[in-house]
């Protein structure tokens, strides 16, 4: 490290300034760094860009860990040395999905200043980030809370069904299964009536629905526990509240801490180690409450002790696939139901499942609705748009496209849409192909994975037409992705980039620099997870 001159010694800024110590040693290093420099062409901040950096804690703000298909530990290395609020932000999953409440920065911030308390709400990241941010703010004054009910109803409170913290209730209608034999999927076009609960939403927008949990699974644990389903626990029964207020998967390093109070020996030791995010036995990303049970089926906490160590059960965000223009007073989702197989035991995705099957048509369910961030149509009725959504993530352009028949909206609109088969995953098909005879879809591209010899996607169709693709770039388009963050997502800028590259005559890096700047410009939009 080079010596310090005699001036970048000195305290320049009072320790009795109205600063934090991180900013004040920022300060005197910047105003020293002027005073020594003063000769070598350094221009000062103006007044802005200083109040910019304080409030900042000396970061730039730029945030190039903020890509969903990092994985953590790249995202903490790239913020590395930067100050806690934003090595709070890499350990989010960057998906600014809004099931925490927040965008990622924003849920970072609230975290350091002490606004929020709850570590547990990045829905994407899951353990994972709960545990980094348990570690930072070890660092800091943040006090790690679990999201209890609690801890949720002291947050601010915001307008009747727009936030996580006070929704509302809407009136289950219907489902209808959108696959056709033959498929290996089971996807659902899912309506609430939404008369009786003041709502109302915007194209772009998500719904976040607060299912239960299967009681058949919870039946299983509360033998587990050798309990009675009707021990009362928090007010309620036990069986209620394992249904209607608690996760039941994944199992949370506090249900391992509790274990190994109860138990001895080398139990003891694999249930430490587990709490501590290890994996002795190399099945810790499979074991929900029940497998946990199940692996310590020595261990019977009292009931109120194992509630109070599980998280609260989070709502589920689903894209709106629906415009309130079409279908006034109504809501639509599209909904693949999770269901799959570990050792010999079946499981289910809790909200999917709940939707697909166990909520009954008339019954009430608590939801609230998530605005978009920046997804939505462009205000120039007339600007083109290109939509990319594989699977359910076509649920929102079957949303843009029924709001731009509503209003009537002149610019064109291209939709690109995969899935396996032609002929039993063809989501919408019926609504799809009238609208591309009315003329309301300007283009309907289509690509199916399974229907030949060589998987076909989305991304490959892409390349098929650039050439026209790249000439609705140059007029002026709105390109939509929504679906998998973590492939799709990137495969399809990936080709979006060798596209532009190709017809637009452009180098790699100038094509790069091209989608950056669509996506600066709010041409480019996604809603990934």
């Amino acid at each position: 490290m080079n010596q310090m001159t005699s001036p970048a010694r000195l305290d320049l800024v009072p320790e009795t300034a109205p600063f934090s110590g991180e900013q004040r040693a920022w300060l005197n290093g910047f105003f020293a760094g002027l005073v020594s420099l003063d000769e070598a062409g350094v221009v000062a901040l103006t007044p802005e860009q200083n109040a910019a950096a304080m409030a900042g804690d000396g970061d730039d703000g730029a945030a190039p860990w903020h890509d969903q298909t990092l994985p953590l530990q790249e995202r903490m290395k790239l913020a590395d040395g930067r100050p806690l609020r934003r090595r709070m932000m890499a350990a989010m999953a960057q998906q600014d999905c809004g099931q925490c409440g927040y965008n990622c920065n924003d849920y970072a911030e609230a975290l350091f200043v002490g606004k929020e308390t709850r570590l547990n709400l990045c829905a994407p990241g899951g353990k994972e980030t709960a545990r980094m941010l348990k570690a930072l703010a070890d660092e800091s004054d943040v006090a790690p809370s679990p999201a209890t009910p609690a801890a949720a109803s002291s947050q601010p409170s915001s307008p009747p069904g727009r936030s996580r913290d006070n929704p509302v209730e809407a009136t289950f209608s219907s489902r209808r299964l959108l696959n056709k034999p033959g498929s290996e999927k089971e996807t659902w076009h899912i309506e609430f009536d939404l008369a009786s609960s003041g709502l109302d939403y915007t194209v772009g927008d998500s719904l976040g629905v607060f299912a239960q949990n299967d009681l058949g699974l919870v039946d299983q644990i509360i033998a587990m526990l050798g309990a009675s389903p009707i021990t009362p626990v928090r007010g309620k029964t036990l069986r209620d509240v394992l249904r209607e207020d608690v996760s039941l998967s994944p199992a949370p390093d506090r249900l391992f801490e509790l274990f190994s109070f109860l138990t001895g020996g080398a139990q003891r030791e694999k249930a430490r180690a587990l709490a501590q995010g290890e994996d002795p036995d190399k099945d810790a990303a499979n074991l929900d409450i029940l497998a946990a049970l199940q692996k310590f089926s020595s261990v019977r906490p009292h009931p109120e002790a194992f509630v109070e160590t599980l998280e609260p059960l989070q709502p589920r965000l689903y894209s709106i696939s629906s415009s309130p223009k079409a279908a006034p007073g109504k809501v639509s989702l599209t909904v693949d139901a999770v269901r799959y197989v570990i050792g010999k035991r079946k499981r289910q995705g809790v909200a999917s499942t709940f939707l697909a099957g166990r909520v009954d048509s008339g019954a009430k369910v608590k939801v609230y609705v998530q605005a978009s961030h920046g997804f939505g149509l462009p205000s120039d009725a007339n600007a083109p748009i290109v939509m990319i959504g594989p699977g359910t993530g076509v649920a929102p352009f079957r949303a843009f496209l029924q709001e731009r028949a509503a209003i009537h909206a002149p610019g064109r609109n291209w939709l690109f849409f995969g899935h396996q088969r032609s002929d039993c995953d063809f989501f919408y098909a019926d609504e799809f192909n009238a609208m591309k005879s009315s003329g309301l879809l300007t283009r309907l591209s289509l690509a199916w994975s399974r229907d030949g010899a060589q998987k076909f996607y989305v991304q490959d169709r892409m390349r098929e037409v650039g050439r026209d693709l790249w000439a609705w770039l140059a007029d002026g388009a709105y390109v939509y992705v929504c679906g998998d963050a973590k492939r799709m997502a990137k495969d399809v800028e990936r080709a979006l980039v060798d596209i532009v590259a190709q017809f637009g005559a452009r180098t790699t890096d100038e094509a790069i620099a091209f989608v950056a700047e669509l996506k600066k410009s709010g041409r480019y939009r996604q809603d990934v997870y």
